[in-house]
């Protein structure tokens, strides 16, 4: 951050009339009820809501500032890295901060990214919402004792936040997005990596906050030897750790949930020299059909009951009624209703969130065209080649016109979160795998004996047991076949896991519609991966661990 927006910053604090700095938790709860930005909800937990346009993150209003010095580390061949220029960036830091020295009262919280304080990144929040600073209070993680030991100690960050304010469309006119109406639009979320600033400004979804300080240190750790990852760790009895990845309904969530080991987060971590650590203090989960006997553990977190000034979880974007009820099977709304929540709400955790280097990756994928092997092996090649792919698949009836699967890419398995170059992210998982010895095998926990519609989701038992397999060495020592297609090792067996299942064409009553969807999948992924990385010179090896390669 420049020095001149720093004494802007502290001017308008200074001048403002009314500054809660670091306020406790049960005062920001109370603030956030009686300034009618959230209602208690049965149990004690804040429910509250947003308008239309802010139910869930808005990509094309979301901004990387591109400075000249810096912009050969960003990718800007990715669709999600919008650069914007630093003239507008200011124009809109300066009017966040007219708009928060006439607001009756500003909030500032000192909080850290990060559960290792050797890169611990300090947060300066900024916000006029009381129940914004709930929700960093349940997300970002307490100034650590020890932070002057931390890479980032002279380096932290600030986050302005102003959720329901909006821009001056007409002033920012060929600046900012063009809607479809034509008009300009008046919502900004931007961060600028060199100057060490980020400001949401018209987004009431609260995952705003959380995925722009993602990306910042998405940004930043691979910069320092460190690799980011968007993926749940957690650690057996044995003092060993793994990592989960996947995208949204391949199971991450649940499949990390393992009463045989302490979760130390289910969505943000980093690789660094010295093992795995959290990002965050909490979990931020999607809500909608959620049921206490499918996801005990989140439904505990968010639904016990305790007096609401120490509950502090928000319940954001459900259908909550008057007398605190709430149905999250009705998605009128929205269908990405979700709740943030401490990690300390669930009951099996590692509360220090760190651990040593993982012994076991996982990679999640929910392939709907059923050709996939329920579980292979990956050497590193193939592992880098799947973390840039990151491959699931949509399925039919889930979005308007989507009639049959269709294959969805998002590298390292959060492609708007990961700023940097591709080969920077695929070569340090490479390295330390290879460092450290570490397993990668890729599940899928999608359909078998035919595609959506014809086959049926592999149970989920039987995913399980191939988990379990891979986190207790048991594939370690197991016979493979190869899937000359795909360029899978596939294991002939895993126990308490059905032979026939385990290679696909076996379940397909119709070998040549196999063989057919099979080569069909092989090609979009050729086809995505010349699209995407065609002109970055990626290794040979990686290249031909491309299926239809």
């Amino acid at each position: 951050m420049t020095t001149t927006f720093q004494d802007q910053l502290d001017q308008m604090l200074k001048k403002h009339q009314l500054v809660e700095s670091n306020p406790d938790r049960k005062s920001l709860i109370q603030q956030a009820i009686e300034r009618r930005e959230a209602i208690t909800m049965k149990g004690g937990a804040l429910a509250t809501w947003t308008r239309p346009e802010s139910t869930g993150r808005s990509p094309k209003d979301t901004y990387i500032v591109k400075h000249d010095a810096t912009a050969d580390t960003i990718d800007w061949t990715s669709p999600n890295n919008v650069p914007l220029d630093p003239q507008t960036f200011d124009m809109v830091v300066a009017d966040a901060l007219e708009t928060l020295e006439k607001e009756a009262k500003v909030y500032v919280t000192d909080r850290v990214i990060g559960a290792d304080s050797r890169y611990a990144l300090p947060v300066k929040a900024v916000t006029n919402k009381a129940s914004s600073q709930v929700f960093i209070d349940n997300m970002f993680r307490e100034v650590p004792d020890d932070l002057d030991k931390s890479i980032f100690a002279e380096r932290g960050f600030t986050l302005i936040a102003l959720p329901d304010n909006k821009l001056d469309a007409a002033k920012y006119k060929g600046r900012l997005r063009n809607m479809p109406d034509g008009n300009t639009s008046n919502m900004c979320v931007a961060m600028d990596f060199d100057r060490k600033v980020g400001v949401v400004f018209g987004s009431a979804y609260m995952g705003s906050m959380k995925k722009l300080m993602f990306t910042v240190m998405n940004y930043y750790l691979p910069l320092e030897g460190i690799l980011p990852l968007h993926c749940s760790a957690n650690e057996g009895n044995d003092g060993s750790s793994a990592l989960l990845l996947g995208l949204s309904g391949t199971g991450k969530t649940t499949l990390s949930a393992d009463p045989k080991r302490a979760l130390l987060g289910d969505d943000e971590h980093g690789w660094s020299e010295h093992g795995i650590a959290n990002f965050e203090n909490g979990c931020y989960a999607k809500m909608i059909d959620i049921k206490e006997e499918n996801e005990p553990e989140i439904w505990k977190a968010v639904m016990h009951n305790d007096d609401y000034l120490n509950h502090g979880s928000i319940v954001e974007n459900a259908m909550v009624y008057p007398n605190g009820d709430v149905d999250y099977f009705d998605d009128r709304y929205t269908p990405n209703s979700r709740a943030s929540y401490p990690l300390k709400y669930l009951s099996n955790i590692k509360p220090s969130s760190v651990s040593g280097h993982p012994k076991t990756i996982l990679f999640l994928t929910a392939d709907a065209y059923g050709v996939l092997p329920p579980v292979s092996q990956l050497n590193p090649e193939q592992a880098m080649l799947w973390f840039l792919m990151g491959y699931t698949s949509k399925l039919a009836g889930t979005e308007t016109g989507v009639t049959e699967p269709q294959a969805t890419f998002s590298r390292f398995f959060g492609q708007p979160f990961m700023p940097g170059k591709p080969d920077v992210y695929a070569g340090q998982l490479g390295e330390k795998m290879k460092k450290h010895n570490t397993k990668v095998y890729l599940i899928n926990t999608g359909w078998s004996g035919g595609k959506y519609g014809v086959g049926s989701r592999i149970k989920l038992k039987f995913t399980r047991a191939m988990v379990d397999a891979a986190l207790n060495g048991e594939l370690e020592s197991a016979n493979y076949v190869k899937d000359e297609l795909f360029h899978l090792s596939v294991p002939t067996s895993v126990s308490n896991v059905p032979d026939e299942i385990l290679i696909p064409k076996n379940t397909w009553a119709d070998k040549a519609e196999y063989e057919k969807t099979a080569k069909m999948l092989a090609q979009k992924f050729s086809d995505n991966f010349d699209k995407s990385y065609g002109t970055h010179g990626l290794d040979e090896g990686i290249v031909k661990a491309c299926p239809g390669k």
